[in-house]
């Protein structure tokens, strides 16, 4: 049987799966977008898919598979969202945001044309950007990604939300005012990556992590440093508040143990797994996962998140001796 028709309704189940599997990761990605989690889009994206299966009468083929597969993913998120609505803390902290592999964003198809686009689909997955449409409403949201992101037009984006155009375009105008107020104002800066300057001051991170070197990373900071640790509350903002955090955690104490760090890279950006052998202790256990952005030479955001993340990463939850020696890189 020809998998490539757009008779949906002639597909056994198997045959079926074969024609949406290649969409997989770019829904994914976008109920990441969306849901602002990892672990909410894997989930999400299953409940699309089974959806679909079960409304697949309802594809009259007036549209690609590929658009009536967003259609139904951005409606599930929308229903997500509705049965439990989440909202970011005082002061900007989203406790459920995750990180996003870039191994896992390679495998997006390529529909990008030159480097404006290339810049945009990497703006569009960085953390900032994630977290901070984590503060719109779930429709204005969904708006904005369909329109600016997914480049769907005003009337394309009414009809997969089931609304009218001039409910749309009124949802973006109120997404953009939104937007502007939670992103970051040097977010731009994040683009100089991958420079030679960068991967001296990741190398220099990671030197001073596994030294536990205190004040080697303080010098690191910028003065504006800032420091979360989703799901954890709290951020701390300020070199002196982040140093401050790290050494009433115990970094830099006798007590801490030795570390081990693996590089990695999320959200477009680069990224830290520490792992930590206790006093006494054979393997190095894992700790967290650290997504960093740089500014003016030096480290302006470090977004600690717990150990849960790094099976997305395809790394393992102990590193032995023998797999510690040297710093690991995943890419």
């Amino acid at each position: 049987m020809n998998i490539d028709t757009d008779d949906l309704t002639t597909l056994d189940e198997r045959s079926f799966g074969a024609r949406v599997e290649p969409h997989r990761r770019e829904l994914h990605v976008h109920c990441y977008r969306l849901l602002g989690s990892f672990d909410d889009a894997e989930d999400l994206v299953q409940e699309a898919f089974l959806r679909a299966w079960r409304r697949r009468e309802t594809y009259a083929g007036r549209a690609s598979v590929r658009a009536w597969l967003y259609r139904i993913a951005t409606n599930a998120c929308l229903d997500a969202l509705d049965k439990r609505p989440r909202r970011p803390s005082a002061d900007g902290e989203v406790a459920w945001l995750q990180p996003y592999p870039d191994d896992l964003l390679a495998q997006l198809p390529d529909h990008r044309e030159g480097p404006e686009d290339v810049a945009l689909s990497r703006e569009t997955v960085e953390l900032a950007f994630i977290a901070a449409i984590q503060h719109l409403a779930p429709l204005p949201r969904a708006v904005l990604v369909l329109r600016e992101v997914l480049g769907c037009s005003a009337r394309d984006t009414a009809v997969l939300l089931e609304t009218t155009v001039a409910s749309v375009n009124s949802a973006l105008q109120r997404a953009r005012g939104g937007l502007r107020h939670a992103l970051p104002e040097d977010r731009g800066d994040w683009r100089a990556d991958a420079t030679a300057v960068e991967q001296a001051l990741l190398a220099r991170y990671v030197d001073c992590t596994e030294r536990v070197d205190l004040e080697g990373l303080a010098a690191l900071l910028h003065e504006d440093a800032r420091f979360s640790m989703p799901p954890e509350p709290g951020m701390w903002v300020g070199k002196e508040a982040v140093v401050t955090c790290w050494a009433e955690g115990g970094f830099g104490s006798d007590a801490f143990g030795s570390v081990r760090c693996v590089k990695t890279r999320a959200n477009g950006q680069p990224a830290v797994a520490v792992y930590v052998r206790l006093p006494g202790g054979s393997d190095y256990a894992a700790l967290t996962l650290e997504s960093l952005r740089f500014r003016d030479g030096a480290v302006a955001d470090v977004v600690n998140f717990d150990r849960s993340v790094l099976p997305h990463f395809g790394l393992p939850m102990t590193l032995d001796t023998v797999q510690s020696v040297g710093t690991v890189e995943t890419s």
